[in-house]
């Protein structure tokens, strides 16, 4: 009897899409945060109110290089939810870009090495969701593999050679305590991901669609459960 081996392609995070009023002004804004190579941007006028249930974070190597990351965001027209500060895992602050997506910039670094660099060490897209153990096992039906998993806390997934930005989860109340916003938010996520596989919609209403696809994402996908 002859044995076949799947050849069906893992699948990852392949592409982050932001909606944005603005495209060229958010253009310049992630340009500005040196991160114009690892987004996607969309002209959007979907409806959306308090927090988008993410966040896009930057680890970098230090904290002069959080201090540098965050006064180039604050330049280019970011509003400082949290002010850089030391923490017990490290260094780091929360700033909102003009078109509403939250960054964060960290490091588990407390002290300065060298001087402050224009390098990002890795950026996730955290998702906030209702139930990370309910979200996980989702994603992993849908043929995602998970990297690291703390119960119902947080799960973080496996990413591809090429995949600009990691994958995560977290609870939805959590994460928007350490970002300094109240937990509601209602309208459209304003996020769209991009996925090497069937487009999806996950529990929690984040849009995946095929990542090569230009189509409009749904507008109207509620940004809390």
């Amino acid at each position: 009897m002859a044995i076949t081996t799947s050849t069906a392609s893992p699948t990852f995070l392949a592409s982050v899409t932001l909606e944005v009023a603005d495209p060229e002004g958010a253009r310049r804004f992630c340009a500005a945060l040196g991160v114009d190579t690892r987004v996607r941007l969309r002209a959007s006028g979907a409806h959306s109110t308090g927090f988008r249930g993410f966040t896009l974070a930057l680890t970098v190597s230090r904290p002069a290089t959080v201090d540098r990351f965050i006064g180039a965001a604050t330049d280019a027209g970011a509003t400082v939810l949290k002010a850089a500060a030391k923490s017990l895992w490290g260094y780091g602050g929360v700033v909102q870009a003009p078109d509403g997506t939250i960054w964060k910039v960290a490091t588990s670094a407390k002290k300065d090495t060298g001087p402050a660099t224009g390098e990002i060490d890795e950026m996730v897209l955290l998702l906030g969701v209702e139930d990370v153990k309910a979200s996980k096992e989702f994603y992993v039906g849908r043929g995602l593999s998970v990297a690291k998993s703390f119960g119902g806390k947080y799960a973080e997934f496996t990413s591809g050679e090429s995949s600009p930005v990691k994958l995560a989860l977290y609870k939805r109340r959590g994460l928007a305590k350490d970002l300094g916003v109240p937990a509601e938010g209602t309208g459209s996520h304003r996020i769209v991901l991009g996925t090497t596989a069937v487009p999806f919609t996950d529990p929690d209403g984040f849009v995946w669609e095929a990542a090569g696809s230009l189509a409009p994402a749904p507008s109207t996908t509620p940004a809390s459960c």
